[in-house]
């Protein structure tokens, strides 16, 4: 197999097709049981998300000496749509009490149903008669995520029953959490089903073959199950976090990077069979020739995702590992289990279309090759005029609103319960009723301490609590108060603030200010925190991979400002977007992060199927001639690339949370606009204006080796050796 080296020879040998294959199915066999116990290892408990020195998680772990932990006031809110209540009414409230009692849970790995309904206090009537409200404080465990959702189910069945003049709701943050399980529950395999459409209809499209579709589709959902397998493995073993956003983001980065990868490998195959008659060859020379790329892009993506291991925030640094891992089974099964398969099957998988050997390579007359005879009439004029309709989509940024979303503007369609149960109490009771700010103080200082509190504006009702009230645990008093403003919006969270300054201020109190708004309010500082710290550091590794790929200095910074480019338009453009089409509050603080990864880092995968093209074809026949070949060759298969990975992202717009919906617009949006814009027309025109220059400091910079290249010479077919 004369051009490949032994490496690219191994999948696709005679004899060593059939080892991969195998190989493989061992992994098949080994992943399954595993995969789908992933699911249950997930965390989604609070402290599975906070940064681990935050003031409220520290709150947190000492506030377990005092209150049970992992427990999550639920709300219970009845009134007769601001009529006054009646005494009948208020019966039915306290007749529900030892009712909401007697809750059980079935948890998970087959333990007995054990009580939920830690505590439920008496059913209190709102100042102005129109609402009656009662707590339960549900204790879920370490099954909480699957506990919650069945729960607060159970709890609306209990209060929703009788007079159907009395509205009954549960909200708070039980409330809410059982409603967002309920929203998660079961989207792994909807969200599964989603992206396979989606990925199966664009291949038939893209291949016109009934046939080859099959094979990426069957290495990326045996990649997909792998990589599941090796991270609950982590999770299990070593302390992985994961959550349920990383496990459904996992799903859909694996199909659209694999998928990716999967194209660009079967294209320059469909090439090299056409040149060669041994399809064993073929493939060997296509895996020499686009493996580097393959490889570099998806190193590219992993060292991009474990970049977020730099975060503070668990949630976002939880990311990394998973997004790599995923990443690198995908970018494995692309580059060892699709060649054996496609050489195993031989070229009647390409049917009807099949490549035989000697036919012309169609890409030579494409229509990505005339958009580059386009851009070569005047390269400058269309690279500024691009990057300044660009930079004009990224004034939109300003616009973007970013901090907390309020749950009840966190879901993207339907108004859940705990939405209108929230409506209802802050009608009539105060806002963070069932949300109190915690507070850990030393002995001998609460007093102090709450007299500070009380003059705090929002801030009411400050007393000492507990399961012994007044007594010190570890030298400490544990202190709760009333938030009178809603708990996650900007008014709570400026009292949480102005809570935290009044009790520092105290002499020798040490105390630390927590809770619900606390919380919230420290997600959205450590998520600022990480965009600055994280956002730098990946520019530097996708740098230097680009250097080391193309051995050059200018290229890379004029690739990475490209990125960066088509990241602010497509953050802005959707800005615009969201305030206006979708009507959405805001967006979340990690997403300018989250989406930054994403999109740099598969945007740069773009640049890297081009530009290593472009440099193959520089090298025989001058940067200009190499551009518009690179063009011409890859412009099909990059875009095909582009349409499956925002199908995939677009996908997660089934999921109807903003927070989801925002990301999966961005990000799909994002990749078409790289596509179809950036890497054809910005990086083609930069191509054919700066020329040799690209390469500097390089050889093929030089003016000397240009002239040798001969740049005038006679076209040549693409690709030809």
């Amino acid at each position: 197999m004369t051009g490949a080296n032994r490496f690219s020879s191994l999948p696709c040998g005679r004899r060593s097709k059939f080892v991969v294959l195998g190989v493989w199915i061992v992994i098949l066999l080994v992943s399954a049981p595993l995969a789908g116990k992933l699911t249950g290892a997930q965390e989604n408990d609070t402290s599975s998300w906070l940064p681990k020195n935050a003031e409220s998680t520290r709150v947190v772990d000492a506030a377990e000496k005092f209150v049970p932990a992992d427990t999550f006031p639920a709300v219970v809110v009845y009134d007769r749509g601001g009529a006054p209540v009646t005494g009948a009414d208020l019966a039915k409230a306290r007749a529900d009490v030892p009712r909401l009692k007697a809750v059980k849970g079935d948890p998970k790995g087959g333990e007995p149903p054990r009580a939920l309904s830690e505590s439920v206090r008496d059913p209190v009537i709102a100042k102005d008669g129109k609402a009656v409200q009662t707590i339960v404080n549900v204790k879920v465990g370490d099954d909480g995520w699957d506990l919650l959702g069945p729960a607060v189910k159970d709890y609306r069945d209990i209060v929703q029953s009788g007079d159907q003049g009395l509205k009954a709701h549960v909200t708070g943050p039980a409330g809410y959490a059982g409603d967002f399980s309920n929203v998660f529950s079961g989207f792994d395999k909807t969200l599964l089903f989603i992206t396979a459409a989606i990925v199966i209809a664009i291949l038939l499209v893209t291949y016109r073959s009934p046939i080859l579709w099959l094979a990426p589709l069957l290495c990326v959902g045996l990649a997909l199950m792998a990589a599941d397998a090796v991270v609950y493995l982590l999770a299990d073993n070593a302390g992985l976090t994961v959550n349920g956003q990383a496990a459904f983001i996992l799903t859909v980065l694996v199909f659209g990077a694999g998928t990716d990868y999967a194209l660009l490998l079967i294209a320059r195959y469909r090439e090299e069979l056409r040149r060669h008659d041994d399809r064993h060859e073929a493939m060997a020379i296509a895996l020499h020739r686009a493996g580097p790329a393959i490889l570099a892009s998806g190193s590219t993506v992993a060292l991009s995702m474990l970049c977020l291991l730099l975060a503070v925030l668990n949630s976002t640094k939880s990311m990394g590992p998973v997004m790599a891992i995923g990443v690198a089974v995908a970018l494995a099964a692309m580059l060892t289990l699709l060649p054996a398969l496609l050489v195993i099957c031989g070229r009647w998988v390409f049917w009807p279309k099949r490549p035989s050997h000697g036919s012309a390579e169609p890409t030579e007359q494409g229509g990505w090759a005339r958009v580059g005879t386009l851009v070569a009439v005047r390269p400058r004029l269309t690279w500024v005029i691009t990057a300044v309709v660009l930079g004009a989509c990224a004034f939109g940024l300003l616009g973007l609103k970013t901090g907390s979303l309020p749950n009840k503007d966190a879901f993207s369609s339907g108004k859940p319960d705990s939405i209108t149960g929230e409506e209802v109490m802050v009608k009539h009771f105060p806002a963070g009723s069932g949300a109190p700010v915690q507070v850990i103080v030393k002995a001998g200082t609460q007093d102090a301490v709450r007299a500070a509190l009380s003059t705090v504006p929002d801030i009411s009702d400050v007393r000492v609590a507990g399961n012994r009230p007044g007594q010190p645990v570890d030298g400490l008093v544990y202190l709760e108060a009333t938030l009178d403003a809603p708990p996650d919006a900007k008014r709570g969270f400026t009292a949480v603030e102005r809570a935290r300054e009044a009790a520092h201020r105290v002499p020798n109190a040490d105390a630390e200010v927590g809770g619900g708004s606390a919380v919230t309010l420290d997600i959205s500082d450590a998520s600022h925190r990480d965009q600055n710290v994280v956002i730098p550091v990946v520019l530097v590794v996708v740098l230097l991979i680009l250097a080391l790929l193309l051995r050059a200095l200018v290229a890379p910074l004029l690739l990475v400002g490209t990125v960066v480019l088509s990241y602010a338009a497509a953050l802005g453009v959707s800005a615009l977007v969201f305030t206006h089409v979708f009507g959405f509050a805001a967006a979340d603080p990690s997403f300018p992060l989250w989406t930054f990864v994403f999109l740099v880092a598969l945007g740069t995968d773009y640049n890297i199927f081009l530009m290593t093209r472009v440099h193959e074809e520089a090298k025989r026949h001058g940067t200009r001639r190499g551009a518009l070949t690179g063009l011409s060759a890859t412009g099909g298969v990059i875009t095909s690339a582009g349409a499956v990975l925002a199908g995939t992202f677009a996908a997660l717009g089934s999921l109807p949370l903003v927070f989801v919906t925002e990301l999966g617009f961005t990000v799909a949006f994002g990749v078409l606009l790289d596509t179809f814009v950036v890497r054809s027309v910005l990086v083609t025109a930069l191509n054919l204006d700066v020329d040799r220059h690209m390469w500097w400091p390089s050889a093929m910079a030089r003016p000397r080796a240009a002239a040798a290249e001969g740049e005038t010479a006679p076209r040549a077919p693409v690709g030809s050796e």
